[in-house]
Formats: C-alpha cells, sequence, structure tokens
C-alpha cells in the first residue's frame, strides 16, 4: 500500500441518484456493522475512494447523471488501485452483460427491488 493511501476499512459507498434509495440502503448496511459513505452519482463518488475510510464495497448504480455508472466503472478501471474497489450493480434498468463484468471490475448484480438478504450476503462476502 501506497503512502498516501487510506486503509480500507469497513465501509461501503453507496452512488445513487435516489436520496431516498441511499438513506435506506444506509440504514441496512449500519444494520450490518459497516459504515456508510454516499454519492449522488459517478464523479462524486470517484473523489469519495480516496477518502478514509476507503471502502470494501461499492454499491453502484447504472442509470444516474451527471455522470453515470457505466462512466464511474470506465474512470475507475484507469486507477492503479482499481482492484481494490470491487463492484456490485444496483440497477433496476437492463444491466451489464455479466460477460463484461470482470473487465469493469462488477462481482455482482443486485437488481431493483432487491431484498434484505440478498444486500447482507453480498456485504458478507466483500467486507
Amino acid at each position: 500500500m501506497g503512502e498516501t493511501q487510506q486503509p480500507r476499512g469497513k465501509a461501503v459507498l453507496v452512488v445513487d441518484d435516489d436520496r431516498d434509495l441511499r438513506e435506506v440502503l444506509a440504514v441496512v448496511i449500519e444494520d450490518a456493522g459497516r459504515r456508510v459513505l454516499m454519492a449522488q452519482d459517478g464523479a462524486e463518488a470517484l473523489r469519495t475512494l480516496d477518502e478514509a475510510p476507503r471502502p470494501c464495497l461499492v454499491l453502484l448504480d447504472l442509470g444516474m447523471r451527471p455522470m453515470s455508472g457505466q462512466e464511474f466503472l470506465e474512470k475507475l478501471r484507469t486507477r492503479p488501485d482499481a482492484a481494490d474497489f470491487p463492484v456490485v450493480l444496483t440497477s433496476g434498468t437492463a444491466p451489464i452483460p455479466e460477460s463484461c463484468w470482470n473487465a469493469l471490475g462488477v462481482v455482482a448484480l443486485l437488481p431493483k427491488p432487491f431484498d434484505v438478504a440478498a444486500l447482507t450476503a453480498v456485504l458478507k462476502k466483500f467486507c
């Protein structure tokens, strides 16, 4: 780990333009014993990655503006530490095909609406 990198904690970065959904997810994630970081679009999420604590997981919506989830993934892949941030897509629209997941760093898909048990299982696996 480089001198400027913060250690990864038990924080989850929720990236979604729907404030109400971010807040609901925050409650579930905090109840599971993790800290929550929130961003309303991809650009804000990229800035959040360098703050402490660094997230152990990114829950990412695809359909956001001004920077979409797809654009976030493309920019994330240019970072030397991209592998440190597993991404779970949380989308109510047509997702990225599973065949593209590895190249983009996507480890799972939680289609909206998703249940709490599925989210909790993802948290246990990656954080």
